[in-house]
């Protein structure tokens, strides 16, 4: 990781001029900050060297140019292959979801099975009380009625 300053002076330009190159290259939002000085990795340098060679040399290869081209090459498959590494744990990640999901709708299957058990048991158990005439209701009497007193309790 270099700073501003440093690719500033192996180029031979101003700090100005490659922040001027990284916002032309859209590389604002990836820089890292270490302090007050922007960290700049090896592919964000790359990006930055090829931009000043293309300006400076007029579409001429130097040997610089060359081996820029190799670093970007190789980065670029490493990116490849770390790409093909994520993309085989996404399809194992989506495969282990497919079974969780095939395992939950026999749990909710299961549940609402035991679910429509449960009430059925219970509607058969209201039914037979309704049916048995209400045994184990109590039964509602008249009240019975004081009689009335004269005054000071007396009959």
């Amino acid at each position: 990781m270099k700073t501003i300053n440093q690719i500033a002076k192996e180029l031979g330009v101003s700090k100005q001029t490659i922040r001027n190159a990284i916002a032309k290259l859209g590389l604002q939002r990836n820089l890292q900050k270490n302090g007050n000085t922007f960290a700049i990795d090896e592919n964000q340098e790359m990006l930055i060297r090829q931009e000043f060679l293309q300006t400076s040399k007029g579409g001429e290869q130097s040997k610089e140019t060359q081996t820029l081209r190799g670093s970007l090459h190789s980065a670029l498959r490493l990116l490849e292959k770390q790409n093909e590494q994520l993309s085989g744990e996404l399809e194992i990640k989506n495969k282990q979801i497919a079974d969780l999901s095939a395992a939950l709708e026999r749990t909710t299957e299961s549940l609402t099975e035991s679910l429509q058990a449960a009430q059925a048991l219970h509607a058969g158990t209201i039914q037979k009380q309704l049916t048995d005439g209400g045994a184990d209701q109590p039964q509602h009497d008249e009240p019975t009625r004081k009689k009335k007193r004269g005054w000071f309790g007396r009959k």
